[in-house]
């Protein structure tokens, strides 16, 4: 289920199966920013903009795709394509966010680029890979692919069979 800008119905609330769609997409937010600090979380408004949406309940999947720009408290993220599965649970059991094509992060202190973001809820783990560059005030750091763990606050970058990693630093 898809509405373009135009469709018929387009800007209309749909009588049946609204409440379903808004709580897979109230999910479904929360599951892209589950990136930020929890007092963030708790205060900040999410806006999520995109050429289409779609939940796909037989795959529990949703996808936003066409120029993907999700912004709330200090974090940008702009794709090509998102896609958000979740569990047998429904949407409030979120498995995973993918998000693909030209991704784009954006922090108050740092930006990160790639090609393709694997977030894991369950286990709180970040993957960008494909070309990742990282810049902040002190310096650029680029390798294959960068690996997050959100609860011990580590990062790794990896070079592996597909590089090396390098970087740029600035002394101040």
């Amino acid at each position: 289920m898809a509405l373009q800008p135009g469709d018929a119905g387009a800007g209309r609330h749909p009588r049946r199966g609204s409440g379903q769609m808004r709580r897979t997409l109230a999910v479904v937010l929360a599951a892209m920013l589950v990136l930020l600090p929890g007092a963030a979380l708790a205060t900040s408004p999410v806006k999520v903009t995109a050429d289409s949406f779609e939940v796909h309940e037989a795959e529990s999947q949703a996808v936003f795709a066409g120029n993907v720009v999700v912004t709330r408290a200090g974090l940008t993220v702009w794709a090509d394509k998102v896609v958000v599965d979740y569990g047998a649970g429904g949407p409030e059991n979120v498995r995973s966010f993918v998000a693909t094509g030209h991704v784009r992060l954006k922090t108050e202190d740092q930006e990160a680029t790639g090609e393709r973001a694997v977030f894991d809820p369950g286990t709180q783990i970040l993957r960008l890979v494909g070309n990742v560059t990282v810049v902040n005030a002190s310096g650029t750091v680029n390798g294959p692919e960068l690996t997050i763990n959100l609860v011990d606050n580590t990062t790794v970058f990896s070079g592996g069979k597909r590089g090396r990693v390098t970087g740029v630093f600035t002394t101040q």
